[in-house]
């Protein structure tokens, strides 16, 4: 399950060139996972065509579009669990002292409820432990896959298939509150609620290298996340 968690850690961050370029290599990695049926493989097909077809550009307009520009698709799993509460913080500092717990240490700038971070944090785990750590952000998993399938996005089947490798469906409950929250004030755009804040494009950590990308497919080494056992 590890290298299949680094696959969908790549295809969820933000596009690259060197991505882009390898995006056959991780279809190949992909069909090479016996965990992985022809139906968990369907999933994840019109994203990587999506990547075969259409320039970088194309791609990363697509992803801007979708999960840059309102906060009931956020990558950020806190966002959707405590919103702007003070509990928000506390569980960054938690999440945060869990990964150096495991001998895993940040290393790019981004928060560590990013869910490409958290994947890759998972992919450094004994596999016994990787599906109870999956299954605690399921329910956000789950709402996103739904608003995705609303937008008929091909990201979401990401996120079905990350919620079928927890192994447990997720608290509908908890499912429904997600998806009940405010849409008015979810549905803000970046734009709008940072105004006052100066716009950054292609920052260092949109950049993944040739290197990164082989190297997290193939080895358990030191990317986004580096672990001290390795």
């Amino acid at each position: 399950m590890k290298r299949i968690l680094r696959a969908l850690a790549l295809l969820l961050d933000y596009p690259s060139e060197s991505l882009k370029a390898h995006i056959a290599e991780i279809r190949e990695t992909l069909e090479s996972e016996k965990l992985l049926s022809s139906t968990d493989r369907a999933m994840l097909e019109p994203l990587l065509r999506s990547f075969l077809q259409q320039d970088l550009l194309g791609l990363q307009v697509t992803y801007s579009d979708v999960f840059d520009n309102s906060r009931t698709l956020s990558l950020h799993f806190f966002e959707h669990i405590h919103g702007e509460s003070r509990e928000r913080g506390q569980a960054m500092l938690d999440l945060g002292e869990e990964y150096i717990a495991h001998g895993c240490f940040l290393q790019r700038d981004e928060l560590p409820d990013f869910i490409p971070i958290f994947l890759e944090f998972a992919s450094c785990l004994p596999e016994a432990e990787i599906r109870d750590w999956l299954s605690r952000p399921a329910h956000v998993f789950a709402a996103l896959a739904k608003r995705l399938d609303e937008r008929k996005s091909a990201y979401a089947g990401i996120f079905h298939l990350l919620i079928r490798l927890a192994g447990q469906q997720p608290d509908a409950q908890a499912v429904q509150e997600l998806l009940a929250r405010n849409q008015q004030a979810a549905e803000a755009s970046v734009d709008e609620e940072w105004e006052e804040k100066p716009v950054t494009f292609m920052t260092p950590e949109h950049k993944v290298t040739e290197r990164g990308i082989i190297a997290r497919l193939k080895a358990a080494g030191k990317l986004i996340l580096s672990s001290s056992d390795t």
